[in-house]
């Protein structure tokens, strides 16, 4: 593993790693996306500057979660912004009670005028309970049609608790199995091995149903925050088979867009820095691939 102070410096030159080390794109490779919640104090900083700044170290698109700067009440203003900059929205995150009523209506209006197609349910607390996992799904059953009705997808993402054993299998088993099979299942492929689970295992059960998912590394329980320098969370520096992975997306998952989600920043580097970091060692994953 790299020292800090290498990191920094590699870091540094970063612009002119990027650009030498942007995958070969194919058809058959997913697009890349950012979930802006992994640098939120920067988004509320300065929207728009960040924004930037992330289109300019190769990402194809961002994914929302409840931050949309001077754009909080102009979806089509926002997809042109977007547009201008190189980016997409490859996806939203909002909680399922937003998706309600004539608030819900609103909000699914927003993400069809901000060109969102995959619309996702971050958490839900009902989601490892086994009195309420039925109703749950019932729930997010009757939002999906609501949302296929305007063009849009809903799904679900897990953190660990979705894999808590229940009736012989999980309860990620569970809201898969009794939702659609055009439900997405936004697997978390941090989280999914924090919990001990085969991240490519979850992909092939569920053919064509990870349209979307988060590539991290988590290795502690709780609240995104600086982690010591040598901890392993920058993708490509630890020792999982990333290739496979994205592999079994393209080949079983369907899937349309990875999406880095960098929770945990190896002092002393920043959100911003830690996100550079994962996207290096993803393009390098990518262009490997490429070349075998």
């Amino acid at each position: 593993m790299l020292k800090p102070a290498i990191l920094i410096v590699l870091l540094s030159l970063l612009p002119f790693c990027l650009s030498a080390q942007a995958p070969k794109r194919t058809s058959d490779l997913p697009k890349i996306s950012l979930q802006l919640h992994s640098v939120k104090e920067q988004v509320q900083r300065d929207f728009k500057q960040t924004l930037t700044q992330i289109s300019a170290l190769g990402f194809d698109g961002v994914e929302f979660a409840g931050r949309y700067g001077p754009y909080e009440d102009d979806p089509k203003g926002l997809k042109q912004f977007l547009s201008s900059i190189g980016l997409e929205a490859s996806g939203a995150h909002i909680p399922l009670n937003n998706l309600q009523g004539e608030k819900g209506e609103r909000a699914l209006l927003f993400f069809k005028q901000l060109g969102v197609e995959l619309v996702i349910i971050p958490y839900d607390k009902r989601a490892n309970d086994p009195d309420n996992i039925a109703p749950l799904s019932e729930e997010l059953t009757e939002t999906f049609h609501r949302a296929r009705r305007m063009g849009l997808t809903l799904g679900y993402h897990n953190h660990a608790l979705e894999f808590e054993p229940f009736e012989e299998t999980t309860f990620w088993d569970f809201i898969a199995q009794n939702t659609p099979q055009e439900f997405a299942l936004q697997l978390d492929v941090g989280w999914a091995k924090f919990a001990n689970k085969d991240p490519v295992d979850y992909v092939k059960r569920y053919p064509n149903r990870t349209l979307t998912t988060h590539y991290k590394i988590r290795s502690y329980q709780g609240k995104p925050a600086a982690v010591p320098a040598q901890t392993q969370v920058i993708l490509g520096q630890d020792n999982y088979d990333w290739q496979s992975l994205i592999k079994a997306n393209i080949e079983y998952g369907g899937t349309q867009w990875i999406v880095i989600e960098q929770e945990e920043y190896p002092e002393p580097l920043s959100p911003m820095q830690s996100v550079k970091a994962s996207m290096i060692g993803l393009q390098a994953v990518l262009n490997n691939m490429n070349d075998n």
